[in-house]
Formats: C-alpha cells, sequence, structure tokens
C-alpha cells in the first residue's frame, strides 16, 4: 500500500468514523472464505457496512475524526474488522445470530450513540439496546396514555348522561 493509498484510507475511515453514529469493531480471524461471505451477506442485509482495516490506519483515523473514543483505541490489536451501522443494536443481534453456528465474530468493541463498550462480554447488553427512535417512541407512548383514558372516560359518561336524559324525556 502506498502513502498515497494509506492516506486516502485514513481520510475515508475518519469521514466515516464522523459521521457514522455507531461502529463495532470485531475480529472475524479464522473465518472460511464461505463463512466470510455469509457474514458479509448478512451485514448487507441488515445495512451494515462491514471492512476488515489495518489497525494503525484506524487509530490515526480516529484522531482525525474530531470524536474521543477513550479506551477503544486499546483494542486494536490482531485482525479487525469495523462495523458501521445507522441503529446501535443491529450489529450486535447479527454477532449473537451468527455465533449460533460459528464461534467468530468476536466483539473487541463498539460506539453506540456517544457510549463506548468495550469487550465480547457486552454483547448481549448491546443487543438489547434500545434505538433512540424506539426510546422516544414508547416516551411517546407513555405521555399520550393517560390522555387518552381521560378522553375515553369523558366520551362514555357523555353517551351514558345523553341515554339517560334520551330515556328521562321518553318517559314523559
Amino acid at each position: 500500500m502506498t502513502k498515497e493509498e494509506k492516506l486516502n484510507e485514513i481520510k475515508t475511515l475518519s469521514k466515516d468514523l464522523s459521521e457514522t453514529p455507531n461502529f463495532y469493531l470485531a475480529d472475524i480471524a479464522g473465518l472460511d472464505s464461505k463463512s466470510t461471505l455469509d457474514l458479509r451477506r448478512a451485514c448487507f442485509k441488515s445495512n451494515i457496512r462491514i471492512s476488515v482495516v489495518k489497525n494503525t490506519l484506524l487509530k490515526k483515523a480516529m484522531e482525525d475524526s474530531g470524536k474521543e473514543f477513550g479506551d477503544l483505541k486499546t483494542t486494536l490489536k490482531g485482525n479487525t474488522s469495523v462495523m458501521f451501522s445507522e441503529k446501535g443494536n443491529i450489529p450486535a443481534k447479527l454477532i449473537k445470530d451468527f455465533r449460533k453456528k460459528f464461534d467468530k465474530p468476536i466483539l473487541k468493541g463498539a460506539f453506540v450513540e456517544e457510549s463506548i463498550y468495550i469487550g465480547d462480554d457486552k454483547i448481549n447488553v448491546l443487543a438489547d439496546l434500545k434505538s433512540k427512535d424506539e426510546i422516544i417512541g414508547e416516551i411517546m407512548t407513555l405521555l399520550v396514555s393517560p390522555i387518552n383514558n381521560v378522553l375515553l372516560s369523558l366520551k362514555s359518561g357523555s353517551n351514558k348522561i345523553s341515554g339517560i336524559i334520551k330515556k328521562l324525556s321518553e318517559k314523559q
């Protein structure tokens, strides 16, 4: 790889890191070509962009991106693949699902909505995370629920009152 190619790769990675709110670092070393192809297909279907990167280039891209990645840089050893996603929990769910057949990928770390997760033991936590949209939806449901109950009570009460008035008018 020439110096110019390396600089272009750093620039591309830096742009991806600064524009994408979520990414996972995983180790897929040891997967055969068929398994790797299956993983890539699963990523494509889930709207996840995956690429194998050189650790030194990724470190430089992290420094150039303008974001703070904390201890995530310490996980950059050995084989590293980066999984970029718009939703924070989708890559974790994909990794868990893929591990039902294979023992890889191994999660090194993740950057999800400005939070840093390090280690493969965090895969279940990441898979259970709710997206920002899901949380907003739940809050909206909780806020609307009491209003709906009041409206239903008022509607049912008006039917009772109008029914009573109608019965009374019919008797006379």
